[in-house]
């Protein structure tokens, strides 16, 4: 079990680069890796066993389920690393996941779809229609933009981040225009690549049940 003691960063750990600015420089300790947990939508920054921040985030408007293709509006799910950043995001500040890896390459090549991409850590909605909607993005992890620049200062490219499942299987009457998930239309490609197909639940059904506490896992745990 992952050691829930928060030693959130404080602001000594951080300097601002200038009064107006968004870039900050941080010379705390080192962001080994990262957790972003689906179930109750919390994301923390991790030194070892050590949480150094802690967020609540809105994930894609299809917040349950792997990524699987262009346009389904999930947020991947498994471990990845952050390879990239973009210092004029449309969203303040961005840090790049690099999603899709290879299999998830290989699933949509053989499926015949985009696997699509684009997905960040970034900061909050400029669109007003967004604006106080929760899970509003297409499939990135949204922060605000005051914490965005925490977490543009303290994480670096290469770290790793796990994006824990939810126990909320997809809903069965996604946002219209979704794509089909490849769990109903393609469910052998996913089984011949590892990945067991998850069927959609009818929402209703859902509803009826109660969902079970937040189990932290470690690292170790973790594969994608």
């Amino acid at each position: 079990m992952m050691n829930r003691r928060m030693m959130l960063a404080s602001t000594a750990a951080f300097a601002v680069l200038s009064a107006c600015s968004k870039f900050k420089t941080y010379n705390g300790p080192e962001v080994t890796e990262i957790f972003v947990f689906k179930e109750n939508r919390k994301m923390y920054l991790m030194h070892h066993q050590t949480a150094l921040a802690e967020y609540d985030v809105e994930l894609g408007f299809a917040p349950y389920g792997h990524k699987q293709q262009k346009g389904d509006g999930r947020t991947p799910e498994g471990t990845y690393r952050v390879n990239r950043r973009n210092p004029d995001s449309a969203y303040h500040l961005s840090v790049g996941i690099d999603y899709p890896n290879d299999t998830d390459r290989k699933i949509a090549k053989e499926a015949g779809v985009s696997a699509g991409g684009d997905i960040f850590i970034h900061g909050g909605p400029t669109e007003k229609r967004d604006k106080g909607k929760a899970d509003w993005t297409a499939g990135c992890i949204a922060v605000t933009n005051k914490e965005i620049e925490d977490v543009y200062a303290m994480v670096r490219d290469g770290t790793p981040i796990h994006i824990i499942p939810a126990k909320q299987p997809p809903l069965a009457n996604p946002r219209p225009g979704t794509p089909k998930s490849l769990d109903e239309v393609a469910p052998d490609i996913l089984i011949a690549h590892g990945r067991e197909p998850v069927m959609p639940m009818d929402p209703l059904l859902w509803q009826a049940q109660v969902p079970g506490d937040e189990v932290m896992v470690t690292s170790n745990a973790v594969s994608n």
